[in-house]
């Protein structure tokens, strides 16, 4: 029976030696010149400035920033972050007017993920204005403490307090002192004080019934794993308590969106946003904490079901495209060293240029993120999903 959501994979695994043609004189060229086709479709105008990083204009200017870091274009550099501080200004007035402040928080949707992009482009340009972003980013902190600030979801990535930890954290992994430990202690508290018991009877009953990275609680634990220094004991035993539970839900070497439910072939989703090549980031985060070889086995678990299902059909971008599902090897590569991912990654490269990107510009959805992942392939022993490292 074909599969609806991915090609098959007809790739010969790695037998030793790596493609030919995935080196940087093939890459280069192609990031230059997707980064011209960006330029030409990303709006620059504030009344289109919504969808922050995940779909905005807010993401492209993350990705000029990422790819301004990265030596292999230094001759770019000053224009990328030129662009790139021309289209976050812009968002971050747009984001400047919203009323509601718990829209503002939102990591990935929001002002919270708009401020922290700000704040690293101003600081690599050498901008003493870089602590105005910070300083708004900074003072959401409390809007987010409360245990249940948001009805659609208080803990989750996207818009809930994961996500404005998993910001700090992109802040601090950047250079830039985020916020205070007793304001982080705050926010993880708050996470803690969801996280009950009963879980482990019903999972139902928990305060997140996803379990992937973009909505669930994978993503969710992975920030508390983060944050270990401002848990108590009590709450560390509780975080690994449910990373074991999380582990414990694995069906067939992914996870179901829903917890508590059985994956059928028909609805089986193999993205980042939902299953395994989300939820291997948890695991990584566990396996660098505290080297329990289990988690490391589950990571590469995953790695195998993405090396055979991760050839999407829903395009090239990096939220539920192959970009995303070839993030896996790079996370893989770097956890084990084992070249057989740097391989594997480049295979999905070549599939990824045969992809058609109906939606240009955004991060997580279109060719910002896939610009990220072949940047990363240059230097994959740096490599990081976009946002969201577990190497901080």
């Amino acid at each position: 029976m074909e599969n609806k959501r991915c090609f098959e994979n007809r790739y010969v695994d790695y037998t030793g030696a790596l493609l030919s043609g995935q080196g940087n004189e093939a890459i280069v060229p192609i990031v230059i010149a997707s980064i011209e086709k960006i330029m030409k479709k990303v709006p620059v105008d504030s009344s289109e400035c919504d969808g922050g990083l995940y779909d905005g204009p807010a993401g492209v200017a993350y990705m000029l920033y990422y790819v301004s870091e990265c030596p292999l274009f230094s001759k770019q550099r000053d224009t990328y972050l030129k662009n790139a501080k021309q289209i976050i200004d812009v968002s971050v007035k747009y984001v400047d007017r919203e009323q509601d402040k718990n829209l503002r928080v939102a990591f990935l949707l929001g002002g919270a993920g708009i401020y922290a992009v700000a704040t690293m482009v101003y600081k690599a340009m050498g901008f003493s204005d870089f602590v105005k972003p910070l300083t708004k980013f900074r003072n959401l902190w409390e809007v987010c403490a409360p245990i249940s600030f948001l009805e659609c979801g208080s803990d989750e990535l996207f818009v809930g307090r994961t996500g404005y930890l998993c910001a700090a954290l992109l802040l601090k992994q950047r250079g830039t002192i985020a916020f205070c430990a007793l304001s982080s202690h705050c926010v993880c508290v708050s996470v803690c004080a969801r996280l009950c018991v009963p879980v482990f009877v019903c999972p139902c009953a928990y305060m997140c019934p996803f379990a992937g990275a973009a909505h669930g609680l994978s993503s969710i634990l992975q920030m508390l794993l983060s944050y270990q220094e401002v848990l108590s004991a009590g709450e560390k035993e509780l975080v690994w308590q449910s990373v074991d539970f999380l582990m414990n839900q694995e069906q067939s070497c992914n996870w179901p969106a829903e917890l508590g439910s059985i994956i059928q072939r028909e609805n089986e989703l193999v993205h980042w946003c939902h299953g395994a090549p989300g939820v291997a980031y948890l695991f990584a985060k566990a396996y660098l904490v505290n080297k329990r070889p289990q988690y490391l086995d589950t990571c590469i678990r995953s790695g195998e079901l993405v090396w055979q299902k991760g050839l999407l059909k829903k395009g090239r971008g990096i939220c539920h495209g192959v970009a995303g599902s070839a993030y896996v090897f790079l996370l893989l590569y770097r956890l084990t060293g084992n070249s057989k991912y740097i391989y594997r990654a480049g295979c999905s490269f070549i599939d990824v240029l045969h992809r058609t990107c109906v939606l240009m510009y955004p991060l997580f959805e279109g060719l910002s993120g896939t610009v990220c992942f072949l940047v990363d392939l240059l230097h994959p022993d740096k490599s990081e999903f976009p946002l969201f490292s577990v190497f901080v």
